[in-house]
């Protein structure tokens, strides 16, 4: 009687067009996978930034009548826990998508893992063109893989250069400069670019030196700088301590005003926790509280508000991530990787720092002169630990402070 029962209702089930599945499965949630480095802010603000996004989505009723959920693996700073941290969520977990992802070398090595896996990757962090290379090498094993942010290494090298010819050269009247930067792959892609493009502008490179990330002394880097005959310093940081550098750069007195790429310093509580001794720092920031598109100065309030901290890149990549993958795959009607990626690859979607498209690498578009896309901001630690934007011009609220020992 009961086979009978089950027969008729399966037929039931088929006549009226229903598939004849659990209910459960109806309404299994969307995995998002967050791969991040946890114990870092960019981590901390993925995270929280993914989890507005998710909040707002499922109280509009979801992505094809499912909710969506967040997993997430502590990847830290090491290839071998990254790829642990993926191979977690992608077989264990079974996410239907991965948005996350900060240091370039570890992003690197679970390429080939989120390949194996044939799991949509939005990236969020890492910078390096090796990442987005791969798509272009192989497009069938790497198709999975998309950069939302932040812009890629070469990108930034060219907007740095244009930072130099315009600001530093053109506006102080500095033509000398040093380029610094930690010993990372992102860094190792971008500093050749950088030194070319400058000199190509006019700027007399005098020195380009690669530190250790794990320094903890900068006298002897300052000392080569100092001698070197420079008199802007170019810092490219990520991993290194920011704030020991800023601190010995304070604290000596260094006769030069530095900037550049510093990620730790974009962390809104950098200069209080330093006590200050960031002050006349310039830093690169990928979006501020400034109206860049009609959700940055929302989507900021509305973290500081649920967070008490300013958010940093990752939070502006990672909650636009959301936004656009539900958007894809409401476009795809269905989850599969496969449909859902040529809807990605259709992206026009107005994010926090800009417009967000991908090129044929699926790689994230740069701004132009006709393209609102994103684009590096330079702000300056100005006294109280505020930040005004210097660069570029067109964004700027105040004009450049020479720090108090050095004289313009």
């Amino acid at each position: 009687m009961m086979k009978k029962l089950s027969v008729l209702f399966s037929a039931v089930c088929v006549a009226a067009g229903i598939a004849a599945t659990p209910a459960t499965a109806q309404t299994k949630p969307i995995l998002i996978g967050v791969p991040t480095s946890m114990q870092l802010q960019v981590g901390r603000d993925t995270q929280d930034a993914i989890k507005m996004a998710v909040d707002d989505i499922n109280a509009k009723g979801g992505v094809l009548g499912r909710k969506l959920e967040m997993v997430v693996a502590d990847e830290t700073e090491n290839p071998e826990t990254g790829i642990s941290a993926i191979k977690k969520l992608t077989a264990d977990e079974k996410v239907d998508v991965l948005i996350g992802g900060y240091t370039s070398g570890v992003t690197l090595a679970q390429l080939p893992h989120i390949s194996r896996a044939k799991t949509i990757y939005l990236g969020v962090g890492a910078a390096s063109p090796s990442i987005t290379a791969k798509v272009k090498q192989d497009y069938d094993d790497y198709k999975y893989i998309f950069r939302v942010g932040p812009l890629n290494s070469a990108i930034q090298a060219g907007q740095l250069t244009d930072f130099i010819s315009n600001f530093v050269k053109g506006e102080l009247g500095i033509s000398k400069i040093a380029i610094v930067g930690e010993n990372a792959k992102w860094v190792q892609d971008l500093v050749p670019l950088l030194k070319k493009g400058a000199t190509a502008a006019g700027a007399d490179v005098r020195v380009t030196e690669m530190f250790d990330a794990q320094t903890s002394d900068f006298s002897p880097l300052f000392s080569k700088v100092k001698d070197s005959g420079a008199q802007y310093m170019v810092v490219i940081l990520s991993h290194a301590s920011s704030d020991v550098f800023a601190k010995q750069w304070y604290d000596a007195r260094f006769p030069m005003p530095y900037g550049g790429i510093d990620v730790k310093s974009m962390d809104g509580d950098f200069c209080k926790r330093i006590g200050g001794k960031s002050i006349g720092e310039l830093a690169v920031n990928f979006a501020t509280r400034a109206p860049l598109t009609p959700k940055t100065i929302p989507f900021w309030d509305e973290f500081v508000k649920r967070t008490s901290r300013q958010p940093v890149y990752t939070a502006f990549g990672a909650n636009d991530a959301v936004y656009i993958y539900a958007q894809a795959v409401e476009r795809a009607k269905t989850t599969n990787a496969d449909a859902v990626i040529k809807e990605l690859e259709k992206t026009n979607y107005v994010g926090i720092p800009g417009i967000i498209q991908f090129d044929a690498t699926h790689d994230v578009k740069p701004g132009s002169a006709t393209y609102k896309g994103p684009a590096l901001i330079f702000a300056q630690w100005r006294e109280n630990c505020d930040r005004e934007v210097i660069y570029p011009k067109t964004m700027r609220t105040a004009e450049f402070v020479y720090p108090p020992w050095i004289k313009k």
